[in-house]
């Protein structure tokens, strides 16, 4: 790994990554960004395709987001919880305004520090309004809600689960998309059902109208809590503000993060009034909560969506992303909504091998599955860039099936 001097920073290649190995070593050190664009400390240009994972939604370095951060950072950082800011109360105002809209009801807000966190809180919160003996959570198998111990317990993905065993107590697993399978799994000692409206560490799963629907009518039917995981598919990115709004349902408790501060970390759990009145001082709470620098990021990001007509660009960009690249040799299917896409390859294409070639040639995406990449731009993006990004990915796509058929 090597440094930069670009901020004062600068010294041979260090013999130990100073990072826990979580994630492994890094691959690139990236200086500065710009929109889509990304720069390394050699001066070596990418696309971003993947905008820390449906993080940077208005682009690297917004100029919008920007100075609201810098503004706020000369006037209030913050102040503990034991006392109110404005900007914190004006972006819990904003998000219940959004949620208002799309839920048809009025809720409260919890801000967190991340999507694992928030999802904490939605769990918490679902716990005590069952009360004892109606704390079980079901999810779906291939979720994916975060790393925390009752996060990743609610994670579908047994693999992950396993260097941590014993796991905490009270989850169910269910098979995706499957309306009999969870009807099967809800019974009287569940509190709630946590779904996403479309798998995205998971492969880019949609998950359909009726199944979201349908789980709706279930929770109705027994009295648990519906949460819906908008931590990827929040802000926009679907081609709504939420996901759930394409099934025209609404949720008892919606967990969000990423887009939301466009890079800043910040997330938050939005239950519906009744629903938020069952915590009480001392059930919860975080020293971060609702920081005022987190927060001014949150009303610059919010503000800029709706003057860009967020969720209208990303059907727009979405569409000309995917007629491009359905005509690309290699491609089996494209799903998804919007802007947040699952590139499916042909039988025999490795989206590994294809991954690595796109992140040598300038872009950056990930390989969700084996034969999966993952696309998450911002919704930002031009049409010169998804061109740009798509003939790259012609090219890694062709090489391979070059390769394959040098081999047989």
């Amino acid at each position: 790994m090597t440094t930069t001097a670009s901020h004062g920073f600068s010294h041979a290649p260090m013999e130990q990554c100073p990072f826990m190995p979580v994630f492994g070593p890094p691959a690139i050190m990236f200086d500065r960004g710009r929109g889509t664009e990304l720069w390394d400390s050699d001066g070596k240009r990418y696309l971003d395709f993947l905008t820390g994972l449906a993080v940077v939604s208005l682009g690297h370095a917004n100029p919008i987001v920007a100075e609201a951060v810098g503004d706020q950072a000369e006037r209030l950082l913050h102040v503990s919880n034991f006392f109110a800011n404005p900007v914190a109360t004006e972006a819990a105002v904003k998000i219940n305004g959004l949620l208002k809209t799309a839920t048809g009801h009025d809720g409260q807000v919890f801000f967190t520090n991340s999507g694992a966190e928030s999802v904490e809180c939605a769990i918490k919160l679902a716990r005590k309004h069952g009360g004892r003996g109606r704390h079980t959570v079901v999810s779906a198998l291939g979720s994916f809600h975060g790393r925390t111990l009752a996060s990743l317990a609610a994670t579908g993905q047994p693999e992950k689960h396993e260097p941590f065993q014993p796991m905490p107590d009270g989850f169910r697993h269910v098979a995706w998309n499957d309306l009999e399978a969870m009807r099967n799994a809800v019974d009287g000692s569940v509190a709630a059902v946590l779904i996403e409206t479309i798998q995205g560490e998971g492969g880019v799963n949609p998950a359909s109208v009726e199944y979201v629907q349908g789980i709706r009518a279930l929770c109705d039917e027994v009295g648990a809590l519906m949460i819906v995981d908008e931590i990827q598919t929040g802000f926009g990115r679907t081609g709504a503000w939420f996901g759930f709004e394409h099934a025209g349902v609404a949720p008892d408790v919606i967990t969000m993060a990423k887009a939301m501060g466009n890079g800043m970390p910040v997330g938050a759990c939005w239950a519906r009034t009744e629903v938020a009145a069952v915590f009480r001082p001392g059930d919860h709470g975080s020293t971060y909560s609702g920081t005022a620098i987190a927060c001014s990021a949150v009303n610059a990001t919010i503000d800029e969506m709706q003057r860009i007509d967020a969720p209208a660009r990303a059907v727009a960009q979405g569409r000309r992303l995917v007629d491009a690249l359905r005509s690309v040799a290699g491609v089996a299917d494209v799903r998804g909504r919007g802007l947040m896409l699952g590139v499916e390859l042909d039988e025999g294409l490795d989206a590994r091998r294809a991954y690595a070639h796109l992140l040598d040639a300038g872009l950056i995406v990930n390989a969700v599955k084996p034969d999966t990449i993952r696309l998450l731009p911002p919704l930002t993006v031009s049409d010169d860039e998804i061109d740009e990004a798509v003939a790259m990915i012609a090219d890694a796509l062709l090489t391979q099936i070059h390769e394959r058929s040098t081999e047989t």
